[in-house]
């Protein structure tokens, strides 16, 4: 009886002590590009467990703030969130177009280079997915606003790419998680950041650069926003669609640009709804792992 008392006193302490472990999430900072004088960083986050699996799938998150501002700590939770789902989570910075003095736009900044940082950022991290134990072919790419627009530009803007960059490696992510997001730059906030370069404002915009083979994509939209209409993503969808691309959009009656005001677990960009129901369309897709479903 003492034998079997211990013996299972010693099995509920390894299945404690590995549930812990599957728990603890590691965050840590890297630098993935040197460009302009700036060092561009992305924060990472996993748990132990992922560093003992092999083809973990992974989630490259982009902060919105029209180009000009915001901050990857947005996303942190969202982070912490898919790491204890088996993921390896990023979120990445990229370059703004503003000033030291908080003026904008800067004058050696525009969306453009904002684009190549995004698309810098996949090729990054495919390139050191071995650190993590990723699979670079379960690569998801998310962002809200001005961040899903950068999301789009991985799978889209084949023709914008930093030239220190290899190439070689393509960007293109496995899935989009959308946001609230920019689909189409045509409008008098990205000509003001382009300034005398706004001839390159076609180059940028994901709707007039759709192409067929886009990885499937999920947009959360408020059918309220006054920031990105309801109804330029209404044909954006109609017109990848067409293309023979999957792109589902999920409407919130009367929401605005963000579909969480009040939310203060993930910042105002989603709640735990709209996190359930990215969940399903990445268990649908074949991305989530079946063991980790029900982890928050």
């Amino acid at each position: 009886m003492r034998q079997f008392i211990l013996y299972f006193g010693l099995a509920f302490f390894l299945v404690a002590s590995t549930h812990a472990r599957e728990h603890k999430i590691i965050q840590e900072r890297k630098i993935y590009k040197q460009v302009m004088g700036q060092e561009l960083s992305v924060d990472v986050f996993y748990t132990d467990s992922a560093l003992e699996r092999k083809g973990n799938p992974a989630i490259a998150f982009f902060h919105g703030g029209g180009w000009s501002s915001g901050d990857p700590a947005e996303f942190h939770n969202a982070c912490r969130r898919y790491a204890e789902k088996g993921f390896v989570t990023f979120s990445f910075s990229y370059r703004l177009s503003v000033n030291e003095d908080g003026t904008v736009p800067h004058p050696g900044i525009t969306p453009v280079e904002s684009v190549k940082d995004a698309r810098s950022a996949l090729r990054w991290l495919k390139e050191e997915a071995g650190q993590w134990n990723i699979d670079p072919q379960k690569v998801v790419a998310a962002g809200q606003s001005a961040g899903g627009q950068l999301a789009l530009s991985t799978a889209l803007l084949d023709q914008i790419n930093e030239n220190t960059d290899n190439t070689d490696i393509d960007p293109t992510p496995c899935a989009l998680l959308l946001y609230a997001s920019n689909v189409n730059t045509m409008e008098a906030w990205v000509d003001r950041l382009l300034g005398e370069r706004r001839e390159e404002i076609w180059s940028i915009s994901p709707y007039h650069n759709l192409k067929s083979g886009m990885p499937p994509a999920i947009e959360f939209h408020g059918t309220a926003d006054p920031m990105v209409n309801f109804w330029i993503v209404e044909y954006f969808k109609e017109k990848t669609i067409a293309l023979g691309n999957r792109f589902e959009q999920i409407p919130f009656e009367g929401k605005g640009h963000y579909l969480a005001e009040n939310d203060t677990t993930y910042a105002t960009y989603f709640d735990e709804s709209v996190m359930e129901r990215t969940d399903r369309f990445l268990e649908e897709l074949g991305i989530i792992n079946n063991k980790h479903r029900g982890k928050k």
